[in-house]
């Protein structure tokens, strides 16, 4: 069975900081509300809930920069 980790960090009203084992990310956004989140690998996701058990998510590589 695989260790993991994460761990969340709420920073500002709105905002946290996540933490796993192989990344770090930023999220802007709420619980209930629609969230973006931007991760060291080069993620950005777009991401809210809906009604029941729906929701709508989408996730962008971006260019990394050398």
């Amino acid at each position: 069975m695989p260790i993991t980790f994460r761990r969340s960090f709420r920073i500002l009203p709105g905002v946290r900081i996540n933490i796993n084992r192989r990344s770090w990310s930023v999220t802007f956004g709420s619980k209930n509300g629609p969230r973006y989140t931007r991760s060291s690998t080069g993620r950005d996701t777009y991401s809210v809930d809906l009604p029941g058990p729906f929701g709508f998510r989408t996730t962008r590589r971006r260019n990394r920069e050398d």
